[in-house]
């Protein structure tokens, strides 16, 4: 009898480490609108718009990312994508316009893309099992919420003793530090049988179908909800959520003002979001992956609108970041591995990076929406039923996708 593939493995362990630093720095922007925004006297949007930047150069990135792993080698990719990053951070740092962050913004949207899902993803999908593919890449997905829970929360404390620039400098030692893990990612080399068709032949496949053009379209929305609150949602509980009552739960616990509460809010997102998409990993074994989906942001659109139709207080804020939390990510293994299942591993970096794209458009739209509809009215009321109309056009343009038929390229 055939000895089963471990799930732990040291490529899945790399991978999540790598996923979790990374995703730490990228969750913990929001936590800077403010500050950045009241030393220079800026409008929200332009430091909004620096995010919705770092947010289109990774879409754009991911495929590109994708690619230059497919052909030189996933560790090549994580080395050039962990130093860009470090260098967009850098120069951050000594940014004193809103151009200067917006230009050195693409720098750290590239090393996102090369330190992140697409890449790393695509290592473990291929270090996998079948039997354990699902779950290895909810485990990865899930690495990124890990970052997010202490990502916000560092930040917000690392700020209380010291200037944002230098903690932009911390971040991008962090990031090349991950680089010492990089000798134990050794993918394995896929059999020939699985390198027949070319990139070209796979993506041409891909792009005419009618399923591929639906799962990048409906990962648009899941893009634009992630981001606006990532980016947005610490500055928005900091000026809208009514205020901590001394003496509360919350109090004794050390949060006694909405700027605190605000960066707790992304941490209590991550943490959730680490059962959530465990949850969706298994489920996606052994349910059908485009109803998951769909049940996944019909869940995000009911929750979304029934937060900002109520007052916005403490509990409120709370019980929001738990559910979403709980939907955050999960949209990652099932989208993923729709698009491994359908394709084939070989090229799921490239295939998966340009679906990712959509995502990083509705990403982009988020954070830069966010920020302008901020300054022409004073809230974010409008531009978060936005939101959740598009979250609902997700829901409903995954139901057509086909499913359950004979992939086009088999994975290996």
């Amino acid at each position: 009898m055939p000895q089963k593939t471990p799930l732990m493995t040291p490529v899945l362990i790399v991978g999540c480490v790598i996923i979790l630093v990374s995703f730490a720095i990228r969750a913990s922007f929001g936590v800077f609108q403010i500050p950045i925004a009241e030393e220079f006297g800026w409008l929200r949007s332009e430091f909004s718009l620096a995010i919705a930047i770092q947010n289109l150069a990774w879409g754009i990135g991911q495929p590109i990312f994708g690619a230059i792993a497919e052909k030189i080698g996933d560790r090549k990719a994580v080395i050039i994508g962990a130093l860009t990053y470090a260098a967009g951070l850098v120069l951050s740092s000594f940014a004193v316009t809103p151009q200067a962050h917006q230009m050195y913004e693409v720098l750290v949207g590239f090393g996102i893309a090369g330190t992140g899902f697409g890449v790393i993803l695509a290592v473990v999908g291929r270090a996998s099992s079948d039997e354990n593919r699902s779950m290895s890449l909810a485990i990865a997905t899930a690495a990124g919420s890990g970052g997010q829970v202490f990502g916000a929360p560092m930040a917000e404390w690392m700020l209380s003793f010291m200037s944002w620039q230098e903690t932009f400098l911390i971040f991008a030692v962090a990031i090349v530090g991950v680089l010492a893990l990089l000798p134990m990612m050794r993918a394995p080399v896929l059999p020939k049988a699985g390198l027949q068709e070319s990139m070209g032949a796979i993506l041409g496949k891909a792009l005419r179908d009618p399923s591929y053009t639906l799962i990048f379209l409906g990962f648009f929305s899941c893009g634009y909800q992630l981001a606006f609150v990532t980016a947005h949602f610490p500055a928005m509980i900091t000026e809208m959520c009514g205020p901590i009552v001394a003496g509360s739960m919350l109090a004794n616990m050390g949060v006694t003002s909405t700027s605190a509460l605000g960066a707790v809010a992304i941490s209590l997102i991550g943490l959730a979001n680490i059962g959530g998409t465990l949850l969706a990993g298994w489920a996606g074994k052994h349910y059908s992956k485009k109803y998951l989906l769909a049940g996944v942001y019909t869940g995000r659109t009911i929750a979304a609108a029934v937060f900002i139709l109520m007052p916005i207080t403490p509990m409120s804020v709370i019980v929001f970041s738990v559910v979403m939390g709980a939907l955050w990510l999960a949209t990652v293994p099932l989208t993923s591995g729709l698009v491994a299942h359908l394709y084939g591993l070989r090229y799921m970096g490239t295939l998966y990076g340009i679906v990712f794209f959509s995502h990083q458009l509705g990403s982009f739209l988020g954070v830069w929406l966010g920020g302008r509809m901020y300054d022409l009215y004073g809230d974010y009321t409008a531009v978060w039923w936005v939101g959740v109309g598009v979250g609902a056009f997700s829901a409903i343009v995954h139901l057509p996708i086909r499913e359950n038929r004979t992939p086009v390229a088999a994975a290996a």
